[in-house]
C-alpha cells in the first residue's frame, strides 16, 4: 500500500480577487461550492477530488494549464464556453482549428486551452 492509496486528491488554483473567481467556477463552470473561509473557496471535482481557490495577494498567473477536465463531447463544452462568453486560446504554430481546438495527430485526443478570469490556464480534453 502506498502512503497516498486511500488519499483524495486536493487541487489548487490560487487567485488575487477570490470572489470573483469563486463566481466563475461556480456560475460559470458550474461545479458546487461545499465550503468557504477568508483564505479559500472549496469546489467539489467529483470523484472524491477537492478544488480549492486560495487567496494569494500577489499571484501572477503562468502561462501553463493549472487544471484540466476530461470531458465526453468536447463540441458540446465548447459550445457552453462560447454561451458564457468563453473563447479558448490559440497557440501560434500548433495547428489548431479556428476554435482553438488542437487534435493529437497519434492518439486523436482533443484539447482546448482557456484561462480564468486571473488568467489560470485551463484546458477540456477529449479521449479517443
Amino acid at each position: 500500500m502506498s502512503l497516498l492509496d486511500r488519499a483524495r486528491p486536493i487541487a489548487f488554483v490560487l487567485s488575487r480577487e477570490l470572489a470573483a473567481l469563486k463566481s466563475f467556477y461556480r456560475d460559470v463552470l458550474g461545479l458546487r461550492l461545499i465550503g468557504e473561509d477568508p483564505y479559500a473557496a472549496t469546489f467539489d471535482l467529483g470523484g472524491g477530488a477537492t478544488l480549492r481557490l486560495t487567496a494569494v495577494e500577489d499571484h501572477a498567473p503562468g502561462p501553463h494549464t493549472v487544471l484540466g477536465w476530461q470531458v465526453d463531447d468536447l463540441d458540446a463544452a465548447l459550445e457552453r464556453l462560447a454561451g458564457a462568453g468563453i473563447s479558448c486560446d490559440i497557440h501560434e504554430g500548433m495547428g489548431q482549428d479556428e476554435r482553438g481546438v488542437w487534435t493529437d495527430p497519434g492518439s486523436g485526443t482533443r484539447i482546448v486551452w482557456f484561462r480564468d478570469p486571473e488568467g489560470n490556464g485551463l484546458s477540456l480534453a477529449q479521449f479517443r
